[in-house]
């Protein structure tokens, strides 16, 4: 029987040895390869926590001591060995398994997070209320790491926690390096000086041989260990960063040495106070495809577990595959441009711009305020940045957008990618707040392009506008197939031509092609129907405010919160421009909804054709007979 398989809860490692616990570490690792190659996911995180995780749950008590992870995609091993190994087949699935901590899941599981820095603040917070309620038996452990501390709420809790020398608090350091891609910037130096000084090596490989030969044995040696390793830490990097902080320090140590972690854990756990415990670990450690191509790793597709390669080989490119190949054609011919990352080089498609123009891309770690913040200074410095964020991460900058871009009327364009609904990342990672926060930008002009076209001719406009800020979204799916105008109506787009429309249906962006489905239903019905695209939908163009003039029902379909979304935004232009045409909004409710495929999440949501055409009829319906002399009072619209 596999030890796997007789885990039912973390107390159930405190009867194992060393060697079995090892064992059940290589049991696993390989049971993450397997379930994750099929269901996709954050594997390689997670193949290189496994024997921390292991240690985390031998020493401290979960949930009576609460465990909280930094970035939460590094959990699956704590969900594991917290009772929910029987549910992978079904990880980030509708309905199924989190990738990240969830409250609903397990008592085990503390805080739902899974955007970085955050966990220090939470852990500090807890600590702090156990201590003024008088507990003295709980400790609080915070697993931070996937370049998390490059993020400066991490600091801003390390500088609070530095003052509280009571806390009951246990902070682990998982440092393999990364972040998504390599982790970036000054703060990383003193971490890697600990990992890789050749003297700190040999001075402990010499210590090492030592107490081979000294009369020490067991828990003796392992300290007497400890307290040398410190010694040298010393000697060869006497300015450690945590230790300046004043917080005790554990470590580096090997963070796949079962028995190295635990003896740290515990060192940490008897102190009484704040810790830091440093441990470094391989990120895909035990998977050798995984440890050869690290940041393709981090989050994966399904994918052929022995050859690591994708499972569906679709040659039809993303929309950041799109993004990328335009970037890298904007550079030749704007050289103001400039770009900049938050740890996403790769992933936000700005890789190919970094190697066409190496000197023109900044990566600033995990940092959000701070990359808007730095393009400010780039933008009022006479260059032209473009800040490429997955939309849900924007929201963390949103006062550096307002404060520091727009006030200043600076020419900043922000890119935001995985915009609308995300998928199987679920909650904190679908991009659905982002129009209604442009809307309550002064000067802020967003597109949201339908095809490749549009992408290219709102990524010109948008690094040509230097009196203010710019946004060009888009969802996270495969660039459709163009779908060209068939005239115009001012600045808007037309998709279907109607003579003497009854409704006019606005779609934005993914989900113009929506509206052009929903046209089809509603004229099958003998509804004439007018589909447009403004393309620019920030501020509400006028050409659609007066467009509306001439209908009786008006239509938006958005990928994006309804409150604050597009259509409240022309909502109020309507109303500030005394048209009292009828609209039917169409988005996403204010919820935080599940994970899923795009497609389930959409059709959960209400947003396809079927359900918007039917609602639309049946509006359309109970217009038509309470105001019938109004109907047929229309004018034709000259196109």
């Amino acid at each position: 029987m596999a030890l796997l398989d007789d885990i039912a809860s973390p107390a159930d490692l405190r009867r194992y040895s060393k060697a079995q616990l090892e064992e059940l570490a290589a049991e696993i690792r390989q049971f993450l390869i397997t379930h994750v190659s099929r269901t996709g996911g954050h594997l390689g995180p997670n193949l290189g926590v496994v024997e921390l995780t292991i240690a985390l749950h031998r020493v401290f008590d979960s949930p009576h001591d609460p465990i909280i992870f930094d970035t939460g995609h590094q959990s699956y091993v704590h969900k594991i060995l917290t009772g929910r190994a029987g549910r992978f087949d079904e990880l980030r699935q509708q309905d199924g398994l989190s990738g990240y901590p969830s409250r609903s899941e397990s008592e085990h599981d503390w805080v739902e997070n899974s955007h970085a820095s955050a966990s220090l603040s939470w852990a500090e917070g807890l600590a702090k209320a156990y201590r003024l309620q008088g507990v003295t038996d709980r400790t609080v452990v915070a697993v931070i790491g996937d370049g998390a501390l490059t993020g400066g709420m991490a600091w801003e809790a390390l500088n609070n926690i530095a003052v509280e020398p009571t806390l009951q608090l246990v902070i682990v350091v998982n440092d393999n390096g990364r972040s998504y891609s390599p982790t970036v910037g000054g703060l990383t130096q003193p971490l890697a000086g600990l990992r890789t000084d050749p003297r700190y090596e040999q001075a402990a490989d010499l210590v090492r041989r030592a107490v081979r030969r000294t009369p020490l044995v067991g828990d003796t040696a392992a300290e007497f260990m400890d307290a040398l390793r410190a010694g040298l830490r010393d000697v060869f990097v006497p300015q450690s960063m945590f230790a300046d902080l004043g917080i005790k320090y554990i470590g580096p140590f090997d963070g796949h040495d079962i028995g190295a972690c635990v003896r740290a854990l515990r060192q940490a756990k008897r102190f009484g106070g704040p810790v830091i415990v440093h441990a470094i670990t391989r990120k895909g450690a035990g998977y050798s495809v995984a440890q050869a191509n690290d940041e393709r790793f981090h989050a994966i597709e399904p994918i052929n577990q022995f050859t690591g390669e994708p499972l569906s080989a679709s040659v039809q490119a993303t929309w950041t595959d799109a993004f990328a190949q335009e970037m890298v054609e904007i550079g030749a011919t704007h050289p103001r441009v400039v770009a900049l990352t938050a740890a996403m080089l790769g992933p936000t498609g700005l890789g190919r711009f970094a190697a066409a123009y190496p000197g023109r891309v900044f990566d600033v770690g995990i940092a959000e305020q701070h990359a808007v913040g730095s393009a400010a200074g780039l933008a009022i410095g006479g260059l032209h940045p473009v800040f490429a964020v997955y939309s849900t991460f924007l929201n963390r900058a949103f006062d550096q957008v307002l404060m520091d871009v727009a006030l200043h009327r600076l020419g900043v364009t922000f890119v935001l990618d995985r915009a609308g609904i995300t998928g199987p990342d679920g909650p904190s990672h679908h991009g659905m707040w982002d129009v209604g926060l442009a809307g309550l930008v002064p000067g802020l002009r967003l597109a949201e392009p339908r095809d490749r076209p549009r992408l290219h001719d709102a990524l010109l406009q948008a690094v040509e506008t230097d009196d203010g800020p710019t946004m060009v979204r888009f969802c996270k799916d495969k660039v459709p197939d163009d779908l060209p105008a068939v005239s115009r109506l001012g600045s808007l787009d037309v998709l279907v031509h109607a003579e003497s429309p009854q409704v006019v249906v606005v779609g934005c962006g993914a989900m113009a092609r929506t509206a052009c489905q929903v046209a089809q239903a509603l004229e099958a019905q003998s509804v004439a129907t007018l589909v447009v695209d403004p393309v620019w939908l920030l501020p509400v163009p006028d050409d659609l405010v007066e467009v509306t003039r001439h209908a009786q029902l008006v239509v938006t379909i958005e990928d994006n919160v309804v409150a604050g979304g597009f259509g409240s935004q022309l909502h109020r232009a309507l109303d500030a421009a005394g048209v009292g045409t009828p609209l039917r909004l169409f988005g996403l409710p204010t919820e935080f909804l599940p994970a899923g495929s795009r497609a389930q999440v959409l059709e959960r949501a209400g947003l396809t054709a079927r359900h918007i055409a039917r609602e639309v009829i049946e509006a359309y319906t109970h217009l038509a007979e309470s105001e019938p002399a109004a109907l047929d009072d229309r004018s034709v619209l000259s196109l």
